[in-house]
Parts: C-alpha cells; structure tokens; sequence
C-alpha cells in the first residue's frame, strides 16, 4: 500500500497528466465523435440493474392499461388539460398541487444527488434503461460482444453484414414504434391510441405525423445519439460539480489501494515491491458505455452504472485478491478513511424535503372532490325585470375530480331571492367538466349596494359539495 509521501507524487504525477480533463472520451481531437463498444457486462450488480429494468419497463408499458374505477392508473393530456395520478384527476385548478409536488421533485433530485451521486442515472433513467437494458441487449444479441462488433464494423459490406445491420436497424425501428406509442398511450390514453390507430393517417393526419417524428427521434436517440444524451445534453451531470463533496457516494476507484499499478505477474509479491492491486488490464475502461476511466476521478460522463465494479470484482477475483478495488464510496472514505457521514447540507434538504411533502400531503388531503365556479358573464350588467325584480346572469363551471356522475343542484344562501337555470340543470360526467348559465335574481327592495357579495351552496343530491362566492350588481343608490 501507499504512504504518504508516494501518495503526494501521485497527485503531482497526474496534475501533469489530466488531458482526459479537457475533452470527452467520445470525441477525437479534431471534433469528431469515437463510437463506443462497451463491453457486455455481467455480475451481481447487473443482475440487480436487470431485475429493476424489467420491473420498471412493466410498469411503464403497463401502466397506460391498469385502470383505478372508470380512470386510468397515470395519464397525463395535455390537450385536454386533464392529469390523472393513481386515479385520482387533477385539472389546471390544481395547478398549486403540481408546483409544490416539482419543487419537491426538484429538491429531491438534490438531496438524492448529494448523497449518492448520479445513482439515478445509472439504475432509474429511461434513457439508460432502453439504452442498456433494450437496445444494447439486442445489439449484443445480433452482433455479438465489443470485439466482434468492431470487427463487424471494419469489414467491407457483405452478405453477414448486411444481414445483422439490417435487421438490427429494422428491429430498433420497431421497437422505437412500440416506445411511441406507449408515449402517446400515456397522454391520450389506451383508449384515445385505439381510435388514432383505426382512424388511420387520412382520417389523422396530424397525429400521423406526430407519430412518426416521435418514432423517429426515439430511433435517433436510441440507435445513433446514444450516450450523448447523457454526457452532451443532460443537464443533470452538470449538476455534479455543485451538489457533489467529498461525503457524497459514488462509483469510484480505490486509489491508494490500487496504485501504483502494473500488470499481473503470478506469484509476485505486489505489496512488498510497491505495486497496487489494480493490474491495469483495462476491464473497467472497456465495459464503461461512455467510455471513461473510472481511476481518473469522479467525471460528468459517469452515470454510476455499476458495470466498472462487476468487471473490477471479477478480475479481482481471478487474481485472488479482495473485491472493492472499485466500489461505492465517498472520498472521504477513500482518502481518509472515513465513514460516510450527514452532513448539514443533506440535513437541510432532507427538512426542507420533509416540510414539502408535509404541505404538500396536506394539501391532497384537504382537496375538494369538485370544484365550481360561478362569474358574472362578461360585458352584461343588471337587467330590470317587469316584475319588479333585479337579476344577472353567470356562467357556472363545474369540475367533477371523482369517478361519479354527480347532478348538479344550487341553492341562494339568503333570506330572499331566487336561482333561474337556463335550460337544463348541469348533470357532471365522472372525471369531466359541465358547463351551464343561471339567473340570479333579487327583489328590488332587497338590493340596497351596486355591488354586493352572495354565496351559493353547490349540491348533488342532498350532500353539500361546496359553496361559492361571487358578486351581484344593481342600481346605484337604489332604495
């Protein structure tokens, strides 16, 4: 192992040595971009990412299908402005409810980064899991590992080649189709997929074109983009530098362990000669998809994958020495030999996380089954009626958040007047709006201010939903 004098030249001998610092791993010196061929990776820390791949990509594909009463599980239109969360619906009404439930999205997105890095790139993102886990797996599939897809690439184009890239290509394009319309099913619904596909592109044809610029770019992003979008468009990597310190976990290498390193030799006694563990085969380089050395440091392309430790254990083990070279740790822990630690910075954003979902459960908890409005219609004022009385016309707006058909009844909180429907009462659909106009209407002895406030009790049935208030407008100084 290293002391620290040696550890000391170390740190001297890369600062002279830190080209890997100013460009990307992907990219030549003359701006053009180094395809990557990861290596397949295997082991306990791939399987677990398998596992929870497939788990979400069920849900994700299943999702759209699971229905909570008359509404689906998740579903968010846009169009219609209409967003359903494990049933329940929420209208643009309840727009409070989605900004305090992003800011703690936001917030946790912060604290989970600065205590376990980027761990949400590697095991959660949709770009990763369809990258590694579906497209990566298929391309294996057909072209075999790293090696003989870089084979593959050099030959001339005969008749292997053209038979694995064309059907690879085809079989991405296919399954960025399935991808698009599970995006699409997840903003109209199942239903509203259903009738887009037998309408057809004639009937349809803005949202043929939507479909196919949406297959398009998932194919783009899947088959071609790749780990750009991580290391080139993502913002989040970038976010490493100010949210991540030396108590943060990350995916890193044990350097005073593993240095100096130098390749295997059998039988030699590492320790005693001033070797480190790490043999330098290279393993860790050729299984990382964006194509980084994980010994240089924590870097913004690394997506805390994991496939470095896996293919670290394994050499590790072969060569009989102790897992961990590379491994979950803070830098305090590597160079310090410290436990990972709370600091105050995650125990200030684990309150301010708490006290946001504190406001924002109660919130939930407090929120109305439906919501009314009744405004004075625009550009009218008070009509005089023949029979002595004063009215005014509203329009009333009521949004039904359950899964019920609700009619709808008004009742004047007030000693006098009365309520007029035009047309017919408003009878709510589950989960939809109702539109409708009434008539106030005041004797005239009873309104004694220009503008005065009245409250109506909104029910269904003989429940009372709630009660609204608005304004009611006569004659000035009318007695």
């Amino acid at each position: 192992m290293l002391d620290n004098a040696q550890i000391e030249s170390l740190y001297e001998e890369q600062e002279d040595n830190e080209e890997y610092r100013d460009h990307l791993a992907t990219v030549d010196e003359k701006g053009k971009r180094i395809w990557v061929y990861p290596k397949k990776p295997k082991g306990r820390y791939h399987n677990r990412r398998v596992a929870l791949s497939i788990f979400l990509l069920a849900f994700l594909v299943g999702s759209p299908f699971i229905k909570v009463g008359e509404n689906p599980f998740l579903l968010f239109d846009f169009f219609e402005r209409k967003f359903i969360l494990f049933g329940q619906v929420f209208w643009p009404q309840d727009f409070h409810l989605f900004a305090i439930g992003f800011i703690a999205s936001i917030v946790f997105i912060i604290l989970f980064t600065v205590v376990y890095g980027r761990l949400f790139c590697g095991w959660i993102c949709p770009q990763t899991i369809f990258m590694e886990m579906v497209f990566r797996k298929i391309e294996y599939l057909i072209e075999g590992d790293y090696m003989a897809q870089k084979k593959l690439d050099k030959m001339p184009w005969n008749q292997e080649k053209i038979v694995k890239k064309t059907l690879k290509q085809l079989i991405f394009i296919f399954i960025s189709f399935l991808i698009m319309h599970t995006f699409i099913a997840w903003i109209v619904g199942v239903d509203g997929l259903w009738e887009i596909m037998l309408d057809g592109p004639m009937e349809r044809p803005g949202g043929f074109l939507a479909m196919l610029i949406f297959t398009g770019l998932f194919y783009g992003v899947f088959g071609h983009f790749r780990e750009q979008v991580c290391t080139q468009v993502c913002p989040y990597g970038r976010l490493q530098g100010v949210l991540l310190d030396k108590q943060s976990i990350v995916v890193a290498y044990d350097y005073k362990r593993g240095e100096e390193r130098a390749k295997f030799r059998k039988n030699e006694d590492r320790e005693a000669i001033g070797k480190g563990d790490c043999i330098d085969c290279r393993q860790c380089v050729y299984v990382c998809p964006t194509a980084i050395d994980i010994r240089n440091g924590t870097q913004l392309e690394c997506i805390n994958c994991t496939a470095c430790i896996d293919a670290c254990d394994d050499i590790m083990d072969k060569v009989n020495r102790p897992r961990g070279l590379i491994r979950y740790a803070s830098e305090a822990n590597l160079s310090e030999n410290e436990p990972s630690r709370f600091t105050a910075r995650m125990k200030g954003y684990t309150v301010l996380l708490v006290l946001l979902l504190v406001l924002l459960t109660s919130l939930l908890m407090i929120r109305s089954d439906v919501e009314t409005s009744i405004l004075r219609t625009p550009g009218m004022t008070y009509q005089e009626r023949d029979d002595g009385t004063i009215s005014n016309l509203y329009n009333i707006k009521v949004i039904n958040k359950t899964s019920n058909t609700l009619p709808i009844r008004l009742e004047l909180k007030a000693n006098s007047g009365r309520i007029e429907w035009v047309g017919d009462k408003i009878v709510t659909p589950p989960s939809d709006v109702a539109q409708g106009a009434i008539f106030v209407v005041f004797d005239k002895r009873d309104v004694k201010k220009r503008s005065s406030m009245i409250y109506i009790d909104v029910f269904s049935g003989d429940e009372k939903l709630e009660t609204v208030k608005t304004k009611f407008l006569g004659p000035i100084n009318y007695n």
